[in-house]
Formats: structure tokens, C-alpha cells, sequence
């Protein structure tokens, strides 16, 4: 079958030396499109670590068949999918993990496109976010926040200097104080399903009008952990931060300390991703921000 593969997928994969896959990916994808008896269509733009086609179900529904590249386990995000049951996230409709596959309903456009106010967009992130929250114990095999803050401190100082050290030190010290402070908050007994990433091209309109989130990296963590990722949106926006905190955690009943931490967190590491990669002038904006709070 005719393929479309994106070039940005098509690139990572052939950076990490699996052009293999790419000859392989048409047969598999005729092969799911008959088992889940499926019809192709095209092919979306955007994103890197997955092809994502539209299909429709054989009752005519609209969905999407999303094939993650190799080295990209989608398990985590399956079941953070099966855990919300189409709840603040889009509805899981099938899965071949093996084949690193999900079948998933299809949404309309990014809350970037259909919602013009920066601020009334915070607030629909974070209410798409609450709807997402559930409780779920240490027997659920999510990483923790407490894993993912270890994760990044790990990380962060390689990459600064790989990045050309894009920042202050005096930020990527503040962003690891907050690290262990958010590492060490972590509670099993309060820890809730949280999205990891929650931002304005990641929430999509659904049927109803409402929103929905995509891709979620699937954590148990303390709630703030996503209310940080909407204190990092829109870094060139010139608000006062610790005001948008303090609405979030007013709006959510979470601590904005925690809010705050987290946020830091969140800028700091992507912004130095970002200049690692040379997403511009992101990269930039989030660290002339995270220079200007540290200093």
C-alpha cells in the first residue's frame, strides 16, 4: 500500500539508524487496517516519534491508528488511555502494544487554533487536566513523579553543556533544587494519573466542544505536576507567573508552591531541550524567562 510518512518521523527514524522499519511500516500498517478492519486515510504533519494516519472504523466512525517509531514504548501511554477511559483524554479504542499501536478516537483542532486568549486557554488546560486526575495506587506500573524529577536532574547538567550552556547556572540550580524538593514531596497515598505534558497543541476539541488531551506520557504524581507544564506555556505572553500560579492553584486546590516548582522544572529542562535541537525561538524565550526569575 501507498504510504505518506511525514518527514519529521521519517528523519528520526533514519538519525536513529531503523530505516529498516520504514520499509516494514506499509505492510503493518495494511495488516492492523485488517484486523481492525480499518480504512486509510491520510497521513497527519506534525511530531517526530510516531506516524499518526487517519482511518475510519467499519461503522463509519472517525478515529486514528497512531504506530510508534522504534524505541518508543507506547505501553505507558495505552494505559494511562485505558485508566482515563476517554475522561480529559481521548478514548482509547484499541491496542497492539507489540506492535507499538494504538487505535484511538479522533479529535478536531488544537486549543492553540480555536481559542484565541492565552489566559482563557490556561484556564481550559486546567480544567481539562482536573478531568483527567484520578487516584491510583503504587500497584498501577506508572513511572512516579518522584522518578521523572530523578529522571531530569540526571539529565539536566549533560545537556546544558551539550547545548552550549543556553542558561545561568544559578537556573539549572534552581531548577534542581526543585527537582529534589518535588522528588522528595512525592506521596504514593495522594498520587493521582497525570497527563506530563499538558499545552495547548496537546488538547483538542472534541464532539461535545469540549477538550481533550493527546499523548499522555502517563505518571503517578502529585497534580502540580501538570498545572507547571501551563505555568511554562506561552513564555513571550509578559504575565506575571506566580499570579497565573496562584489562579491555578485557587482554581484547583493545589498547592502553588508545588505549582511553582514544577513549573520551573518543566521551563528549565525544556527550554535547554529545546536549544539542544534548536526549536526557536522557544528554547529562548522559556530560558530568558527562567534567567530573569533566578536571578
Amino acid at each position: 500500500m501507498s504510504l505518506d510518512i511525514p518527514d519529521q518521523v521519517r528523519k528520526t527514524v533514519v538519525a536513529d539508524g531503523n530505516e529498516a522499519w520504514l520499509d516494514e511500516l506499509p505492510g503493518m500498517v495494511e495488516s492492523l487496517a485488517q484486523e481492525w478492519s480499518l480504512l486509510i486515510g491520510s497521513s497527519f504533519a506534525g511530531g517526530h516519534a510516531a506516524l499518526v494516519v487517519e482511518v475510519t472504523l467499519v461503522d463509519g466512525t472517525p478515529a486514528v491508528l497512531k504506530i510508534g517509531v522504534p524505541g518508543r514504548d507506547v505501553g505507558p501511554e495505552a494505559l494511562a488511555l485505558r485508566l482515563a477511559d476517554g475522561e480529559g483524554c481521548a478514548k482509547l479504542l484499541g491496542e497492539d502494544v507489540g506492535r507499538q499501536a494504538l487505535l484511538l478516537e479522533r479529535l478536531g483542532a488544537p486549543m492553540y487554533d480555536t481559542v484565541a486568549d492565552p489566559a482563557r486557554r490556561h484556564n481550559l488546560l486546567c480544567d481539562v487536566a482536573v478531568r483527567l486526575w484520578r487516584p491510583i495506587g503504587p500497584d498501577i506500573n506508572l513511572p512516579t513523579g518522584a522518578t521523572l524529577a530523578e529522571r531530569y536532574a540526571d539529565r539536566l547538567p549533560e545537556l546544558w553543556e551539550q547545548a552550549g550552556r543556553p542558561c545561568s547556572p544559578a537556573t539549572v540550580a534552581d531548577a534542581l533544587n526543585c527537582m529534589n524538593r518535588r522528588r522528595l514531596a512525592h506521596d504514593d497515598r495522594s498520587a493521582v494519573l497525570v497527563h506530563g505534558d499538558v499545552h495547548e497543541m496537546n488538547a483538542l476539541r472534541a464532539s461535545d466542544g469540549s477538550y481533550k488531551l493527546i499523548d499522555p506520557a502517563g505518571l503517578r504524581a502529585e497534580p502540580a505536576c501538570d498545572l507547571g507544564t501551563i505555568v511554562r506555556c506561552n513564555p513571550d505572553l509578559g504575565d506575571d507567573l506566580w499570579v497565573r500560579t496562584q489562579q491555578l492553584a485557587a482554581r484547583t486546590g493545589v498547592d502553588a508552591t508545588a505549582i511553582w516548582e514544577w513549573g520551573t522544572i518543566h521551563r528549565v529542562v525544556s527550554g535547554v531541550y529545546a536549544c539542544s535541537i534548536g526549536f526557536q525561538p522557544f528554547g529562548d524565550l522559556l530560558l530568558a524567562e527562567a534567567d530573569r526569575l533566578s536571578a
